[in-house]
């Protein structure tokens, strides 16, 4: 018999997977892993700002994601540097001065572990509800956003004669990332998330002959990875978070056994992830 906790722990992973399946695909196709670890290392100068002005860490970590995002875009269009050498400065820095704000609050014990690798067996039944209602506003605004954020992954200037707006789109992607980011930092932690958006993204994309499969199946790879890693860290006694991307990653080395890589069609996801 599976004690509670274990029982929530599975429910707030699953919840989570369901989520990040859809948004890791985007994530890969539109080549955005280094945002993704730039929204996640500004998740730490959240946390840090929650206990300086004492208010709502999810709020904090929302709004700094938010902030980061807006700051990105303003950057990029003053085209002084390209978009990875700016993502790394922000990503560094964002991550650097939430560090030196957590040193110099003395005052605040910390557990930084915690926030770095997350603790998902500590989640509460609050804590399931904010995932699955979160959720499940990010699942149904992707389903808006959807047509656009593809069709300007295949082409922008196409999705932009098509009347689709994709910056607009590429903005609201923007904010649905920082609010998904601030939501699993409790359950994955701030250095893991990305894995979790990336890995079963990249193992789904080995049997998917369209994008709404690939999402499809990136959804369930992440659920069966935190099952198994949840099960894993309960039988082998290793921290949860990271045995949930172990065990993503073990899902995707599989994936490229020679039997595993065909193909359910010849057609590739989004024209080859829009090479």
């Amino acid at each position: 018999m599976l004690d509670d906790f274990f029982i929530r722990a599975l429910l707030a992973g699953i919840g989570l997977a369901l989520t990040t399946g859809p948004l890791g695909c985007l994530v890969v196709w539109r080549r955005m892993a280094y945002f993704g670890d730039t929204m996640a290392h500004s998740a730490l100068l959240g946390v840090a700002l929650s206990l300086f002005f004492e208010v709502n860490l999810l709020v904090s970590v929302f709004a700094v994601a938010v902030g980061v995002s807006l700051l990105l875009l303003f950057l990029q269009r003053r085209q002084g540097l390209s978009a990875d050498s700016l993502l790394g400065i922000l990503s560094h820095a964002t991550l650097a001065i939430g560090l030196v704000l957590v040193a110099f609050m003395s005052w605040v014990r910390i557990d930084l572990i915690a926030f770095l690798f997350g603790d998902i067996l500590a989640v509460t039944i609050p804590d399931i509800l904010l995932i699955w209602v979160g959720g499940a506003f990010v699942l149904v605004s992707l389903t808006f956003l959807w047509r656009p954020l593809i069709a300007s992954t295949v082409s922008h200037d196409l999705a932009e004669a098509e009347g689709l707006q994709p910056e607009r789109a590429r903005l609201l992607f923007m904010l649905l990332m920082a609010l998904v980011i601030a939501i699993a930092m409790k359950i994955v932690g701030i250095m893991l998330i990305t894995a979790l958006l990336i890995i079963p993204a990249a193992t789904a994309r080995r049997f998917s002959a369209s994008p709404e499969t690939m999402a499809v199946i990136a959804s369930v790879v992440g659920a069966l990875s935190v099952t198994g890693g949840l099960f894993g860290s309960l039988y082998g006694d290793s921290p949860s978070g990271p045995s949930i991307v172990v065990a993503a990653l073990i899902l995707f080395m599989l994936s490229l056994l020679p039997m595993a890589g065909r193909r359910l069609a010849k057609t590739s996801t989004v024209s080859g992830d829009a090479r």
